[in-house]
């Protein structure tokens, strides 16, 4: 982690516990909760800035997987006042699944904060007209946040303390989503502290950082930190989806898998593999962006309880969603941008999904001959090793 120091009077300190960090003994409690013994990297880093007195606006580059959630969620819960009944932080993400899973951490950490509550704006969550809403924690996505702030007028943005804006990449690129963040951000009040968190840090997020936060710390992750070292990764050359499909059996029958996601570019081969999936005995879930909000909640629901051992998906979801027990992901197809170049991005969220933590994850990729060129330029971009297997070759895959 590089720390750009803006402010030379800023407590720019890291912490190795979470005992030597101004936090209250029930976030303590919330956080031995959560399985964290002790700060990871950016938790280090992040939580002095965070939680310093008085407070510091903060733009951090950080990917999921690291521990990032579980840092501003202690941000969050650290500033709120108990003892008042009424909005005082707003936490933004780009989509349902995400806003969801962000509560979930809330609830989980703040679990011994008896009187901390949250509240999610988000498509099909009605509040009345001039209601006042008791949460102090509202989490959501821009429209919805936008609707409840100026519309409906349930949220007095005057009082927000804190405004946490997650997955700042993807709102970059997402039509309206950040057009509708600076709108709220601009009428917080001047004291309100910011802080964006950005999976990447390309020059269109630091544009779009520079317009929502202002004189922030900057926490930005070294350029050969951002591969996932402790994911092994593999590619098939295969044919056609019939050969891709054998290998994807050969994978089954040669390594016990815990839980596995595959990616595919496509509702249409989505569809396909989970026909064949499923006629092969496996029980297997599918999250595409035509399901309701509803409908890809319990999706995730079950394959996070265990009731489905596959997760196959489109891109709809490569990021924000964080099973513990996922140790493969499979890339039916490779993640490539309109020029039929490799969607860089995409690959690092969608292998992402496993090795968490520092757990060890395996992550392969079928990939058509014509298409072997795109593995070699992912292996030059993260400085990493992809390597070929024969996806016949089931010995060798009893071997890893």
């Amino acid at each position: 982690l590089e720390l750009l120091q803006q402010d030379p009077s800023s407590p720019l300190f890291s912490v190795k516990t979470f005992e030597e960090l101004p936090l209250k003994k029930e976030l303590l409690q919330g956080i031995y909760m959560m399985g964290f013994n002790r700060p990871s990297k950016i938790q280090e880093t992040a939580l002095p800035i965070m939680l310093a007195y008085p407070p510091q606006n903060l733009i951090a580059q950080s990917q999921s997987g690291t521990g990032k959630t579980a840092a501003f969620v202690l941000a969050m819960l650290s500033r709120v006042n108990a003892a008042e009944k009424y909005p005082q932080c707003l936490c933004l993400a780009p989509t349902y699944e995400l806003a969801l899973q962000i509560g979930h951490v809330i609830e989980t950490i703040g679990q011994f904060c008896a009187d901390i509550k949250v509240t999610y704006a988000v498509r099909g969550n009605q509040v009345p007209q001039g209601s006042a809403l008791e949460e102090q924690i509202v989490i959501g996505t821009p429209g919805t946040m936008l609707d409840w702030c100026f519309k409906r007028r349930v949220v007095d943005v005057k009082k927000i303390a804190m405004f946490v804006l997650d997955e700042a990449d993807i709102m970059i690129n997402t039509q309206g989503l950040s057009c509708q963040s600076i709108r709220i951000q601009r009428a917080l009040p001047k004291g309100c502290q910011m802080l964006l968190f950005s999976a990447t840090f390309k020059e269109t997020v630091r544009a779009f950082a520079v317009q929502i936060v202002s004189s922030p710390i900057v926490i930005k992750l070294r350029e050969e930190e951002l591969t996932l070292s402790n994911i092994r990764q593999y590619f098939f050359v295969c044919r056609n989806r019939e050969e891709k499909y054998r290998a994807l059996c050969n994978i089954y029958g040669s390594i016990t898998v815990g839980q596995a996601m595959i990616f595919c570019q496509t509702r249409k081969s989505a569809d396909w593999l989970s026909v064949e999936m499923s006629q092969d005995g496996h029980q297997v879930a599918i999250l595409t962006a035509e399901l309701t909000v509803t409908q890809r909640a319990n999706v995730i629901q079950r394959f996070r309880d265990g009731k489905e051992k596959v997760l196959i998906a489109t891109n709809v979801c490569a990021r924000g969603i964080d099973v513990q027990q996922v140790t493969i992901v499979v890339n039916f197809n490779l993640p490539t941008d309109l020029k039929h170049r490799p969607d860089f991005e995409t690959y690092l969220h969608r292998i992402g999904r496993t090795g968490r933590f520092g757990k060890r994850g395996i992550a392969f990729s079928m990939v058509e001959s014509r298409n072997v060129a795109l593995v070699h330029m992912i292996e030059k971009h993260f400085q990493t090793e992809i390597k070929q297997l024969d996806p016949d070759d089931t010995d060798e895959l009893e071997r890893l």
